[in-house]
């Protein structure tokens, strides 16, 4: 009689490990892409500045491998990478307040438009911190809350979700505030966000039993905005003068085409916020969503 190979199913804290992997992996790639174009208009002048993409590529990869990988327990070289990624985050965003203090005017809107983005280091930090939280996640016992410094890890991760949000909308609203807000789609980055974080500050704060269903629909299409800026960005560059004949000007001084995706990334990890969330009621009543 021939066997029957089943193929068993990961563990439900696996499942939303893995959900926490691709939003990292999607803030890692953005990081990796637009931090690389950047330095390259920059001239790599100061070595330090390989370091945020040697850093999303180690991230990047242990994302994938995070994502494969069916044990139930935290892994200690991506646990380190993820480490160390939040730190580069930190001091990168160190070294952009930096840049900005040291030119003359210091912090002015001049200075704030056209030096090195704010909150592009911030987005390697999350990128990281999302890793990290994957592995604590994953690193729960069997029918086991998963707890953060003794809170529901969906409370804790709801609210870093929701400051996620606000802190890359804001990055987004000064970027397009340069830009005038020519194209009226140019609010959709400083209004949908903002709305998801309320959601998901609710999402924290409310009642474990309490449904959701309207929070991850918002998280779904304020993902597919940061899908859909990436083409916007494409068309904007394409407006500049030569258009994408004269590419090795107009991508670098049009809008950022990798930046929009963090919005997905982030919307990623706010989905997996919700899941555990409904797997993990206060009250004891879980069911795996």
């Amino acid at each position: 009689m021939r066997r029957q190979c089943v193929r068993q199913s990961p563990a439900p804290a696996v499942q939303v490990a893995g959900r926490l992997y691709r939003g990292s992996a999607m803030l890692a790639t953005s990081v990796l892409l637009d931090s690389g174009v950047e330095h390259i208009r920059g001239g790599f002048y100061n070595p330090a500045m390989v370091t945020p993409v040697l850093t999303s590529l180690l991230t990047l990869a242990s994302n994938l491998h995070g994502h494969v990988d069916r044990h139930g327990r935290r892994h200690g070289a991506r646990h380190a990478v993820f480490a160390l990624t939040v730190a580069t985050g930190a001091a990168g965003t160190a070294f952009h307040i930096y840049n900005i203090l040291k030119k003359p005017g210091g912090l002015r809107w001049q200075n704030l438009f056209y030096s090195g983005p704010l909150g592009a280091p911030s987005a390697i930090t999350l990128s990281g911190l999302f890793g990290l939280l994957a592995e604590r996640v994953r690193d729960t016992p069997a029918d086991t809350m998963p707890r953060i410094f003794g809170i529901n890890a969906g409370r804790v991760l709801s609210a870093v979700t929701a400051l996620s949000l606000l802190g890359t909308s804001g990055e987004a609203g000064l970027l397009h505030f340069r830009g005038s807000f020519q194209n009226p789609a140019m609010y959709l980055p400083v209004t949908m966000p903002p709305a998801a974080a309320a959601l998901m500050t609710g999402a924290a704060l409310g009642k474990s039993r309490k449904s959701h269903w309207f929070t991850p629909l918002w998280l779904v299409l304020t993902g597919a905005m940061g899908i859909a800026g990436t083409g916007f960005h494409i068309y904007g560059v394409s407006r500049a003068m030569g258009g994408w004949r004269n590419w090795r000007q107009t991508m670098f001084d049009g809008p950022p085409i990798p930046a929009p995706p963090s919005f997905t990334g982030i919307a990623l990890a706010g989905l997996a916020a919700l899941a555990l969330l409904r797997a993990h009621p206060e009250d004891g009543e879980a069911t795996w969503a």
